[in-house]
């Protein structure tokens, strides 16, 4: 159950096909990770900080110059489902297709993006495989634009660094695809590891300490796009954030913005604010406190993964939950809180955010009686992934083995946290 992603036939695997595809051997191959969406879900685009996790289940990428002025990318992963899998463009008017779906499109908005940073860019062929699920809630599409990107940077020389790569992932899809993501998933891509990402400027990304236990992923088979998620709940927290503008008093409404990214949401007093959030209407209203409670409890975590201690009372008022309870979890060391917080922000996630579905929260609460110590969703919601801590690998096999059998899950995996852009071969 336990696989190495980044494995040694992978690698072969790409290179053969690479050059059963374009009748020569790539240049450079490189790969980056999938990530899970581990704390903050939701909360990129707001400008708060978020924690991911980069795993063993990475996407691939062969590339190599050619005398031409046309780009040509292909898809391992399109061709076994019969589709068709070569998109070419030109260098010169990489212009994006009217086809939502088309996977050729995030390597036409990564050109156009490094032709208007002046950048030279020269004809490439690039051949892509991955073993991150698309639409399951892994960050495929940032995988996806960190990995041709890392391979760009290689053979053009673009000296572009694991920043530099993840900012230009980001606005590639952000900017020049007008999808209304945040900045989690590039970062994550990126730099892999569980790293804490701080998503307004300058962006910094800190590496976090190692976490006892070990990950599961089950991936629903429901899928769903963020371009259909993320605006709702934008406009929705627009609309609460104008009507407490017209009601709160002047200290308050200092912190405050009519966009969503505008408030200076980590300086906000739950507390403080609750009167006045009683006066909007529900949707708005569980937005914000969404927003409010699950960075509260995120940076709780925080404490915990640096070692840092924590009194129960902190906890119990942080995670809404009685006293008794919390000192049985705070029993279980720093594995059982960071577990406990992961199932607390997942409940959020459904009762104010109500990006979970029945089947996910069935699939949550299953993954906890069968010895999880927290579970949650991964990525947008409304399908994809759900993701699980456990103590030990042999609970954590044997759930995921159960849930599929059982039909909670389309299939799982036991992941390894993993590293970020890796380059495994480069001619020359």
């Amino acid at each position: 159950m336990l696989v190495s992603m980044w494995s040694r036939e992978n690698v072969e695997l790409v290179q053969r096909e690479f050059k059963e595809v374009f009748g020569g051997n790539p240049e450079v191959i490189v790969s980056a990770p999938g990530r899970l969406d581990f704390l903050n879900t939701h909360q990129d685009y707001k400008g708060l900080p978020v924690v991911a996790v980069g795993i063993n289940l990475r996407t691939y990428v062969a590339a190599r110059r050619v005398d031409s002025d046309y780009v040509v990318v292909g898809s391992a992963n399109i061709r076994e489902e019969s589709e068709e899998y070569i998109d070419k463009f030109s260098i010169q008017n990489p212009v994006l297709l009217d086809k939502r779906k088309l996977f050729g499109n995030y390597i036409r908005a990564a050109i156009s993006l490094l032709k208007s940073q002046g950048h030279r860019v020269k004809g490439v062929e690039i051949w892509i495989r991955s073993w991150v699920p698309i639409g399951s809630g892994l960050g495929s599409s940032g995988t996806l634009l960190v990995s041709v990107l890392a391979a760009l940077n290689e053979i053009l020389d673009l000296g572009l660094s694991p920043k530099d790569i993840a900012e230009y992932a980001y606005i590639a899809e952000h900017d020049v695809m007008g999808i209304p993501c945040g900045r989690l998933d590039q970062y994550a891509a990126a730099f892999g590891n569980i790293v804490y990402i701080e998503t307004k400027p300058p962006y910094n990304v800190e590496v976090l300490p190692a976490i006892r236990g070990y990950f599961t992923v089950v991936d629903t088979g429901i899928r769903h796009s963020t371009a259909d998620i993320h605006p709702v709940r934008q406009r929705e927290i627009d609309e609460g954030l104008s009507k407490l503008l017209e009601v709160v008093p002047e200290n308050i409404k200092a912190l405050l913005g009519r966009r969503y990214w505008e408030p200076r949401w980590e300086l906000l007093d739950l507390k403080l604010l609750e009167p006045y959030l009683k006066l909007l209407p529900e949707k708005p209203r569980n937005r914000i406190l969404f927003t409010l409670k699950t960075h509260r409890s995120t940076m709780l975590a925080i404490k915990v993964i640096k070692g840092e201690r924590i009194s129960t009372d902190e906890l119990a008022e942080a995670l809404e939950t009685p006293y008794e309870e919390v000192k049985d979890v705070m029993i279980k060391g720093d594995i059982g809180i960071i577990g406990k917080i992961m199932t607390y922000q997942h409940t959020l996630l459904s009762r104010l955010y109500d990006v979970s579905l029945p089947q996910i929260d069935t699939l949550v609460e299953k993954l906890i009686s069968f010895g999880a110590l927290g579970a949650k969703l991964s990525g947008a919601g409304l399908g994809g992934a759900v993701i699980a801590l456990f103590e030990r690998k042999d609970v954590a096999e044997e759930a995921v083995r159960k849930i599929v059998q059982l039909g909670y899950g389309a299939r799982g995996w036991v992941v390894e946290v993993d590293r970020g852009v890796i380059t495994h071969y480069k001619a020359g």
